[in-house]
């Protein structure tokens, strides 16, 4: 053998061995078993959070997240026939009337929230807006407000429900159509979360969002009475005195919002493509001592222990999910 062959030896062996080093690296990759999880704009935040610790404890399990307005994710799933394992809305309701009873069978409600009026140092009358006088502010020409789209994300409903409750509370008759009327469509966006960074570059001067949203993007926020904030189940009634019409499941047909407190909701979908990985992250984000206490860390209310609208759903609910949650009272 000369001394060239000797040479080329190690070199094709290195070579081999990391061409399987490579193969067997990509193999592991590809074993990975995939949760796919649709989930409303607002819990974008903490469910990063969630996922980043969850997969820590599960590196065989890659958690995929698709964020949006809760009413345009379910349609994702009923109308579209999206893959999904799991679909997480910021409207409980969503659930109740765009996948159960065909496309789920339970609704868990893990968390909760209320609304606040946005805005940052660069808004037009930051130093004067408080929550006596927002809804003069919002009506006074050259302020830019805006909100997310009714039609597609519960916050963009719960927003006008907010301005026909501040109209009662606050005694304005006529209050909602003027804020509407200065108020151009443009300014309404298909999630809340677009509003941020409206808001940030100095584009809009203010604009609905959920009070866990303003706190995780460091967002300056007026605080509305509980009358008015949707925060308060105790003012469930008064909620209910709002009421916003939005487009139903199929094209041309509507359906009628309904005010009350803002309630998160999450489902197991009956087709999910990996039943067993996804059940494993919902004992997980439901468990008061990591999902849920991840919740409250990153500014979102959780409810703890969850609640389901029944014992005997609690009782069909999967893996150890009947023993974390309770029964809505």
């Amino acid at each position: 053998m000369t001394r060239r062959s000797r040479a080329r030896g190690p070199r094709w062996r290195i070579g081999l061995l990391a061409a399987l080093l490579m193969t067997a690296l990509a193999t592991s990759a590809q074993a990975k078993q995939e949760v796919i999880i649709f989930h409303a704009g607002s819990l974008t935040v903490p469910f990063a959070e969630v996922e980043k610790r969850f997969e820590a404890l599960h590196p065989d399990i890659d958690v995929l997240r698709e964020a949006g307005g809760s009413t345009k994710m379910a349609r994702m799933i009923s109308a579209l026939g999206k893959p999904a394992d799991i679909m997480a809305s910021a409207d409980y309701t969503v659930i109740d009337k765009s996948l159960i009873p065909d496309y789920a069978d339970w609704n868990i409600l893990f968390a909760g929230n209320q609304l606040v009026l946005c805005y940052t140092d660069q808004s037009k009358y930051a130093d004067e807006v408080n929550a006596g006088n927002w809804f003069e502010i919002l009506a006074r020409p050259g302020v830019v407000w805006g909100h997310s789209d009714p039609n597609l994300d519960p916050c963009g409903y719960r927003a006008l429900m907010v301005l026909q409750l501040a109209e009662k509370f606050h005694n304005q008759p006529g209050l909602y159509d003027r804020l509407i009327a200065n108020r151009p469509e443009a300014n309404v966006r298909p999630k809340s979360v677009e509003l941020v960074s409206l808001m940030k570059t100095g584009h809009m001067d203010y604009a609905w969002e959920y009070l866990s949203v303003a706190k995780q993007h460091g967002l300056q926020y007026v605080t509305l009475d509980d009358h008015i904030n949707l925060g308060n189940y105790k003012f469930d009634n008064f909620y209910a005195l709002a009421k916003v019409k939005v487009t139903g499941k199929k094209p041309g047909t509507w359906i009628t919002r309904t005010g009350q407190s803002c309630t998160y909701g999450l489902t197991l979908v009956k087709t999910a493509p990996n039943r067993d990985g996804a059940v494993l992250f919902l004992e997980y984000l439901l468990d008061p001592e990591q999902g849920l206490k991840i919740l409250e860390e990153m500014g979102q209310p959780a409810i703890s222990p969850s609640q389901a609208v029944s014992d005997e759903v609690r009782r069909r609910l999967p893996g150890k999910l009947p023993a974390l949650t309770g029964v809505k009272q």
